[in-house]
């Protein structure tokens, strides 16, 4: 795999979106395997033939590409709200690949494979509206809230321009897919709580620390006025699937 991005595509675009698109898209068809079976390489879906960017020719798995000059950062803007939340309440969007490059230098710094599970509407900020003497007035579109996808899903393909060791990758996907929740309300609070286990720092906790995020969670499911069973409820599903131990007597450890 080669970090370098190709700088004579570029060459014939004006536009920095248009030379962006075409030099990080041309960087996957050359470089990237499929992550999710190990296929030598993914291929380039025609342009504007589908809402993704690649598939795989194996295993069929489908990935959307976002790219960005510089770190990633906290949000990444996407295309129009109403489609993507459709896409996630759907369960039709693809898997995510997050790419932050460096145009002074011209290389890859980082790539992120994100399942397409881990995408709830809870991390899908909506735009204002574009303004009247706008060319698509009224047009709504949306961010992604990067910073609030759970980190076991984030897995690093390359990270601080360091690719990462196929096996590593697959025993992250592994972990993964052991907290894959198609029905999309009980996945939001599942990822909502692996976030606020995420958050405290020691690898061992109790359960009173979880319940300090109480008024978080209750902000994001006003509608459940039993925060703390559902709490423990959900550290039970994550018991369950391996991602925490339970100790005994209200504590846990992170696993």
């Amino acid at each position: 795999m080669d970090l370098l991005l190709d700088a004579q595509l570029a060459a014939r675009y004006n536009s920095k979106s248009q030379k962006a698109r075409v030099i990080t898209e041309n960087w996957v068809s050359v470089n990237l395997y499929c992550p999710i079976c190990g296929n030598s390489k993914v291929n380039h879906f025609p342009n504007n033939k589908t809402v993704a960017d690649f598939y795989c020719p194996s295993c069929k798995e489908q990935y959307e590409l976002k790219s960005k000059n510089g770190p990633l950062g906290k949000k990444i803007t996407d295309g129009a709200y109403e489609t993507f939340i459709k896409r996630i309440t759907e369960n039709s969007n693809p898997d995510f690949l997050f790419m932050s490059y460096h145009l002074d230098s011209m290389r890859v710094s980082d790539l992120l494979f994100v399942p397409k599970f881990f995408l709830t509407p809870a991390i899908v900020e909506k735009r204002k509206p574009l303004r009247e003497e706008a060319q698509r007035s009224g047009w709504i579109g949306c961010n992604i809230l990067f910073d609030q996808i759970p980190e076991q899903g984030k897995i690093p393909i390359i990270h601080n321009g360091i690719i990462t060791e196929k096996e590593y990758i697959r025993q992250k996907i592994t972990k993964a897919f052991q907290i894959k929740v198609d029905n999309l309300d009980a996945r939001g609070w599942l990822f909502d709580v692996l976030q606020c286990v995420n958050m405290i720092q020691d690898q061992e906790f109790d359960l009173e620390e979880v319940y300090g995020f109480e008024k978080t969670l209750e902000l994001k499911h006003p509608d459940n006025h039993n925060i703390r069973p559902k709490i423990r409820q959900q550290l039970q599903v994550l018991r369950n699937r391996g991602i925490v131990d339970f100790l005994g007597n209200g504590h846990y450890r992170k696993l």
